[in-house]
């Protein structure tokens, strides 16, 4: 059995993810705070299905934690663990751009990197179109981040040619955090990007799951998940 290891899968994505892939591998979550939720998603799955589900808990910047991780053995890993601080392009910190680019891009490249050394021969890095072409100027660090993890799945991707690197592009999913955003701001970036409505993080899940399986996809591209499923 197949054993697959998800940064961030207590809740959102990460955790739809998780009920994926958990009905045909071993799958471990991390999680950073949410341990509740975490012990929650673990009971839920592990009465519902025979393969094994378990969580640990892990910050994907702090490097004592990585390798606590990766005391174990996994097949695949998939980036999840991800961070936004959105507010104004001339208000935002150095300490909050910092933090967005320590959590989505050093975080990832330190699991990626620690993922290789350990065998791991499928590494997926969750990115966002934000990271291509559906950007604004909230979230500029996020984007930026984002922008940082295709770069480090294509660079990966060179230089392992025995592992598989693959970033997920979604575009707006309906996750919890979404869902609590104003609704005239959220009506309004749909519309602005063209988006027609959320997409839902089952769904996702799915085609995550159906990327993952489809060994035609080679090592190094990037994959757009929206209404047109067009790969960039």
């Amino acid at each position: 059995m197949k054993k697959v290891l998800i940064t961030g899968g207590a809740q959102g994505l990460g955790a739809s993810i998780a009920r994926e892939f958990i009905k045909y591998f071993d799958v471990t979550i991390t999680y950073n705070t949410n341990y509740e939720l975490a012990s929650y998603l673990k009971d839920e799955l592990n009465n519902k299905y025979n393969t094994s589900f378990d969580i640990i808990k892990c910050d994907i910047t702090n490097e004592n934690d990585i390798n606590n991780v990766f005391s174990n053995k996994y097949d695949v890993l998939i980036n999840n663990a991800s961070l936004s601080m959105d507010n104004d392009i001339l208000e935002k910190t150095k300490e909050e751009f910092m933090r967005v680019l320590e959590v989505n891009l050093v975080g990832t490249f330190l699991m990626c990197k620690k993922a290789i050394k350990n065998g791991v021969k499928d590494i997926i890095n969750i990115s966002s179109t934000d990271s291509v072409d559906t950007y604004q100027s909230l979230n500029i660090d996020y984007s930026t981040s984002k922008a940082g993890v295709n770069i480090l799945t294509k660079t990966f991707a060179l230089t392992y040619n025995k592992v598989r690197v693959l970033s997920i592009l979604p575009n707006w999913i309906n996750t919890e955090s979404v869902l609590l955003m104003d609704k005239d701001y959220l009506k309004s970036e749909l519309e602005r990007i063209g988006q027609g409505k959320l997409l839902d993080k089952e769904f996702v899940a799915k085609k995550i799951y159906e990327i993952y399986m489809n060994k035609d996809i080679t090592s190094g591209e990037l994959i757009r998940i929206d209404e047109g499923d067009v790969n960039v």
